[in-house]
């Protein structure tokens, strides 16, 4: 069941809950609605599928990790997961993903923003997001709902800081 209702600017309204944990059919389910290009840019490089113990460690939740997945109204599987994994400091690494069908609506944003409070309230003050080099949206989109304070290449990735007390 859904805990929040979230009406971006121009998009669908949302649906949003937390991630049970354990919950790996909904982590598979979003997977699923991914294009390649999409999982690329998600998981860093190629990945055809996730492993039995991938899906296990996304669908872990517990006091260090939290997942907010969002379903749109009208369709019954989910179109969107973001989490986060905090560490022993006041800061946690975050990731999304947004169904293809669904790109471009707001609805990344949206469910990004609401992860964020969630961060704040649980005195979470930095974030840090790694992203790769040819996915400008993922560093647009933490621009529009973050501060971001650094960005600089981790390998070949981007690492996206961001202070959002």
């Amino acid at each position: 069941m859904h805990t929040r209702v979230i009406k971006p600017r121009h998009g669908p309204t949302l649906l949003v809950r937390p991630l049970e944990r354990g919950d790996e059919a909904t982590v598979g389910e979003v997977f699923e609605r991914l294009g390649a290009d999409s999982r690329r840019a998600r998981f860093n490089g190629p990945k055809p599928c996730l492993t039995p113990a991938e899906l296990q460690q996304l669908a872990s939740v517990d006091r260090s990790h939290h997942a907010l997945v969002a379903y749109v109204e009208g369709d019954p599987r989910p179109v969107a997961i973001a989490r986060l994994a905090r560490d022993e400091h006041n800061s946690a690494e975050i990731a999304f993903a947004v169904a293809d069908s669904y790109q471009h609506r707001g609805i990344g944003s949206a469910l990004a923003a609401e992860l964020i409070a969630d961060a704040r309230a649980a005195g979470i003050t930095e974030i840090t997001a790694f992203a790769s080099s040819d996915n400008p949206a993922a560093l647009a989109l933490l621009r529009r709902t973050a501060d971001v304070l650094d960005v600089h290449f981790e390998g070949p990735e981007l690492s996206i800081r961001a202070a959002i007390a």
